[in-house]
């Protein structure tokens, strides 16, 4: 039996009108940055998903697996797997916590920052170029209100390791 879904307000039309735009325009968004990320990667020598795993690792420092799978949204088995080609690869190590020397820690090692930094450079040329035609006040807009779709997003995650069928 399939789930039912989330109670949507039948009393605004527009408000589900303006749902239903919302689902279609992300959802095109998002394939159309899946594909690009895919097709960029084999630039830089990783995968999307190890460059998302990388760059957590980078900006938020040393993290445990448990930890990169809560950031990557993913389970513990698909984080240890990325973890472990970023490891074989250089670009993450593995160390012991200081304080608790039964906790591994993954670092990112000069060459992990430093593919980081070149590929964030060139995220950055590749989304000046999109916002160029834009005016400052409308690309100030747009990052304002693409963060606040990305934290409501967020916060509907469910990041412990439960069910992927988890709705408010």
């Amino acid at each position: 039996m399939l789930p039912v879904a989330p109670h949507i307000p039948a009393h605004d039309p527009a408000l589900v009108e303006d749902a239903r735009k919302l689902s279609a325009a992300l959802g095109e968004l998002i394939r159309v940055v899946q594909f690009r990320d895919r097709d960029r990667a084999c630039c830089y020598d990783v995968s999307a998903s190890q460059c998302y795993a990388l760059k957590s690792v980078v900006e938020t420092g040393p993290l445990t697996v448990n930890e990169l799978a809560a950031h990557l949204y993913c389970d513990k088995s698909t984080a240890s797997r990325l973890a472990h080609t970023l490891v074989e690869k250089g670009y993450v190590a593995r160390e012991r916590d200081g304080e608790d020397g039964r906790v591994v820690r993954l670092v990112a090692t000069s060459e992990g920052a430093a593919l980081c930094g070149v590929i964030e450079t060139g995220e950055a040329r590749e989304y000046a170029d999109l916002l160029a035609d834009f005016d400052p006040a409308v690309r100030s807009e747009i990052n304002r209100l693409v963060g606040r779709l990305g934290s409501c997003f967020a916060s509907s995650v469910e990041t412990s390791g439960g069910s992927c069928c988890v709705m408010k």
